[in-house]
């Protein structure tokens, strides 16, 4: 990772000013006041975008970096933030709460909040900023665990603290279908963790609302043959991960339930009477199919039939 902005090129008197701007311009808009004065301030930034997750590494000497309530007004923001203390101690202010976080410990912060983060010494602070709607309904708990630090000593945050600094490293290098991917992975992990500690709160409510909608989304768009768990997700603003619990009780799967309703119109259509008869492979190219033996196997799979066989025993004139 190449620094994005290093004091080291600037003027004595433009190096606080000119880390702000970037700190602004890839985290936040924050209010940076440094915390020491006897020599000109030091500092660089680095930062990768793998996917919608941005990956930011942080060195500098004691500063302090805010956002109150007229910069959260005036700048509104929509994004989280999750830190991993490389070196130095730093305190954490946000949602009435406060920790101190030492090296190794990781802290959850809401961009779209006021808070304070205070290094009190020269620091090494790894950031992971990522959509606060990428965690889909774990988003909700996210103020029940801010303005703590978190020891990665067991549960979910022994799995996320390594997978998150292993990116530090490799992020440049990483080509953009996999960043795309490993943002996933992180905001799942990150996901979890935000269930563990605020604790998995009752959304039978949450389900029952989603689910009916979901449903009608995917009758809506069968047709599309790009219709996937990635592109519900997206258009209902939750993760796939928890598009996938939503399913975890209706005895299918979404993938399945795309499947079987394109089968099922298919076999609404093939037995259509009309003034022209469209072949099979023109009737599942409709609905989304794009390979006819696999469309063939899906058939059989639902009604135990083929295609062909179930136009024939309809009356209908076989292809």
């Amino acid at each position: 990772m190449r620094p994005v902005v290093s004091t080291a090129s600037d003027p004595e008197a433009d190096r606080v000013g000119a880390w702000q701007r970037a700190v602004r311009r890839l985290l936040a808009p924050v209010q940076m006041t440094p915390l020491q004065t006897a020599h000109p301030f030091e500092g660089s930034l680095t930062a990768v975008d793998l996917g919608y997750l941005r990956v930011l590494s942080m060195e500098a000497d004691p500063v302090r970096l805010s956002r109150n309530t007229r910069l959260v007004t005036d700048a509104p923001e929509n994004h989280l933030a999750l830190a991993v203390q490389e070196s130095g101690t730093a305190a954490l202010h946000q949602d009435g709460r406060s920790a101190v976080l030492r090296p190794g410990e990781l802290a959850l912060f809401d961009l779209r909040r006021p808070f304070a983060l205070e290094q009190r010494q020269r620091f090494c602070l790894h950031l992971f900023r990522l959509p606060e709607r990428s965690l889909g309904d774990a988003a909700a708990g996210v103020h029940r665990i801010t303005g703590r630090a978190i020891a990665p000593a067991g549960g979910v945050a022994a799995l996320l603290a390594p997978f998150v600094t292993g990116l530090v490293a490799d992020a440049a290098r990483i080509a953009a279908p996999v960043g795309d991917r490993l943002a996933g992975n992180a905001a799942d992990l990150l996901a979890a963790l935000v269930d563990e500690l605020a604790g998995a709160d009752d959304r039978g409510s949450t389900r029952d609302h989603l689910l009916p909608l979901i449903r009608r989304y995917i009758d809506e768009n069968l047709r599309d043959p790009g219709l996937s768990p990635e592109r519900i997700a997206e258009a209902h603003r939750i993760s796939v991960r928890y598009l996938h619990r939503l399913f975890e009780a209706e005895e299918t799967t979404v993938r399945k339930l795309i499947q079987q309703r394109r089968v099922e119109e298919c076999a609404r259509e093939l037995v259509r009477r009309g003034r022209a008869t469209p072949t099979i492979s023109t009737v599942a190219q409709s609905w989304g199919f794009q390979n006819p033996a696999h469309f063939s196997r899906a058939f059989k799979a639902v009604y135990g039939h083929s295609p062909r066989h179930w136009r024939r025993v309809a009356g209908m004139t076989s292809d």
